[in-house]
């Protein structure tokens, strides 16, 4: 499958005083006082952008050319006022200065399309504001990859981003890699060394969730567990299993369930943990489609959340609001993990083009423990 998502400018405004190219009467003005000018979006300035966020005008280029070496919290401030204002950058302006403009691929075949969305959501914003066209390819086993590979050579791509469980695949990065091409990572834990990525620490997340159910006094604690070929998956396991162990809890084999990051793996994994007996007070899912699925389970069966049975999350999709009860889960910040990629990748780009060579840069973003109604301390 193949998706185009182009960017550009918007069409010229007709010539005031004419309508479809023939001069029009003027409309009668009803005051004496002077109009006020309101401004387009086509006239709105960088320093126009940098006034309203509060920062120097070269914070706002920066953050608009897709330069990562800006902090989040001023990042997420000029981005405001760009969306506040309906700012437009000047992309014939822009390609000049740049030698051209980009184009990425996004190679993905995640199976969570609630993950993947936030995900495009951000890339899609920070792609609009760098002028870049974004080119998608979908695959899913070896052959399809190295079709898609091939497809995205042949389009002209200038770098690729590549989402999980992908960014951990070397076959798709090697061929990449093998033909120039900078790749960009989204939520490995290992990254290559040629490849520079985005992610949060999964398992600092994974042990500030398992420690949260351990507080509300949880200790026969099921968790399922995501695709072992992604290495997040790895890094919560792992970070659930130490976590327990250092509050002195052995888990047994059977409160670890198989999981593959869908809601399908989700409903299997919970049924084979809702049937143990004594069956856990609390699962941990290592993301929210399966959270989802074991919720589901959980309701079929006639249990009540939280009162009889805790369940928590990992991600915060869209998808955890509209869950009930709310669900408790980790926050990782995705979309702007999808802009920060596009940044990333675009650095890239333009230090090649210029014959500039650095190591590739890994950014770690801050993950939040979001608490809502799907968990609460164990019924005495």
């Amino acid at each position: 499958m193949r998706a185009y998502a182009l960017t550009g400018g918007a069409a010229a405004p007709a010539p005031a005083g004419t309508l479809g190219g023939r001069p029009r009467a003027a409309a009668p003005r009803t005051s004496s006082m002077p109009e006020r000018k309101r401004k387009t979006p086509a006239t709105v300035t960088i320093l126009d952008v940098a006034r309203h966020a509060g920062v120097s005008a070269m914070t706002a280029s920066r953050v608009i050319n897709g330069n990562t070496r800006v902090g989040a919290e001023l990042r997420e401030r000029v981005l405001a006022s760009v969306q506040a204002l309906g700012y437009r950058p000047n992309l014939a302006g822009r390609s000049l200065r740049t030698r051209g403009s980009a184009r990425i691929g996004v190679l993905y075949s995640n199976p969570s399309a609630a993950y993947l969305n936030e995900l495009m959501l951000g890339m899609l914003e920070q792609s609009s504001l760098s002028g870049t066209q974004v080119l998608v390819e979908k695959c899913a086993g070896l052959q399809s990859q190295r079709a898609a590979v091939q497809r995205l050579v042949e389009a002209g791509v200038d770098g690729v981003i590549v989402p999980p469980p992908l960014c951990d695949s070397p076959h798709t990065i090697g061929e990449l890699d093998a033909r120039g091409i900078p790749v960009v990572a989204v939520a490995t834990a290992t990254p290559l060394p040629q490849v520079a990525s985005v992610r949060i620490d999964d398992y600092a997340g994974a042990r500030a969730m398992t420690r949260h159910l351990l507080e509300l006094g949880h200790s026969r604690i099921g968790f399922i567990e995501g695709d072992p070929r992604h290495t997040p998956a790895q890094l919560r396991r792992q970070a659930f299993l130490d976590t327990m162990a250092e509050a002195g809890i052995e888990v047994p084999a059977e409160l670890l369930a198989e999981g593959m990051f869908t809601y399908r793996s989700g409903l299997a994994a919970a049924r084979q943990l809702l049937a143990l007996q004594p069956r856990p007070s609390a699962i941990f899912c290592s993301n929210d489609d399966m959270a989802a699925a074991a919720m589901a389970m959980a309701h079929g069966m006639g249990l009540r959340i939280p009162g009889e049975l805790s369940i928590v999350g990992f991600d915060d999709t869209p998808m955890a609001t509209t869950l009930w009860p709310e669900l408790t889960t980790i926050r990782q910040p995705v979309t702007a993990m999808g802009k920060a990629a596009v940044s990333l990748v675009l650095e890239r780009i333009r230090d090649r083009r210029e014959g500039r060579e650095h190591a590739p840069r890994h950014q770690v973003m801050k993950f939040t423990l979001v608490k809502r109604q799907s968990a609460a301390a164990l019924a005495p």
